[in-house]
């Protein structure tokens, strides 16, 4: 594997459907020291298989079993090989040209990187007041019961290291998996550093996202693993990535 800029070999997954408009932009943006990229196809009727190969013929394609962008990371983490997981949407939301920001965080100490639109440098071009409000909201709400400092709760790219996914103990289908991910991460005692993203709006085609479907899934999913009642250790750390 490449080692090059860092000490450390990096997995890109990438869980689309019905995403072949996108995957040209999404990929363009991909530095080209990333080891290993994954698509993770959730039964696209389209072309999205044959245009990522095109794209980049070292491709490796996992074919979801069920549905739900949560089983698809699932499985996509599952396969990877690298040192460090990167988690990128393939509607060309988010950049991947920062996955070096999110690389650095993790090799100069952190266990996970949390990207934030929130944190000073970051940003959106999609998020509505809605999504904002209820973000915002969620966001508190889990700081207040987990003893966290995140600036966005909601936001799907996220990096760390492979060696984690134990810890991370992931078991959800749906968009709440992100959520889980950040609960996990701090009850689990990771040291979390919040990386500035700016999102960008989607270029082709419909978002799956349903606001007040997946919000009252990401409600759920706090008070579940609350109520699971996992002890937070105290070496449990949220800043932002210096």
């Amino acid at each position: 594997m490449n080692k090059q800029p860092f000490a450390a070999s990096v997995s890109v997954i990438v869980p689309a459907m019905n995403e072949a408009e996108n995957l040209p932009h999404v990929f363009a943006t991909l530095p080209d020291w990333i080891d290993e990229v994954i698509l993770v196809d959730g039964n696209s009727t389209d072309d999205t298989v044959a245009v990522a190969r095109r794209l980049r013929p070292d491709l490796r394609v996992v074919v979801q079993t069920r549905r739900g962008k949560g089983n698809a990371l699932i499985e996509g983490f599952a396969a990877a090989r690298g040192d460090i997981i990167v988690m990128i949407d393939a509607d060309g939301s988010t950049d991947g040209r920062e996955i070096r920001s999110f690389v650095s965080t993790l090799v100069n100490g952190a266990d996970f990187a949390k990207g934030s639109r929130y944190a000073p440098g970051g940003g959106s071009d999609d998020l509505s007041p809605v999504r904002s409000l209820g973000n915002k909201f969620l966001t508190g709400l889990t700081n207040l019961l987990y003893r966290t400092r995140y600036t966005d709760l909601c936001y799907g790219y996220n990096a760390f290291w492979a060696h984690h996914l134990e810890a991370l103990a992931l078991d959800c289908d749906g968009f709440e998996i992100e959520t889980l991910m950040n609960v996990r991460a701090a009850q689990a005692g990771l040291i979390i550093r919040e990386v500035p993203s700016h999102e960008r709006s989607r270029i082709h085609g419909a978002s799956n996202l349903h606001a007040v479907r997946d919000g009252w899934r990401v409600l759920k999913t706090i008070m579940r693993e609350r109520a699971r009642g996992t002890a937070m250790t105290p070496q449990t750390q949220v800043a932002l990535a210096k």
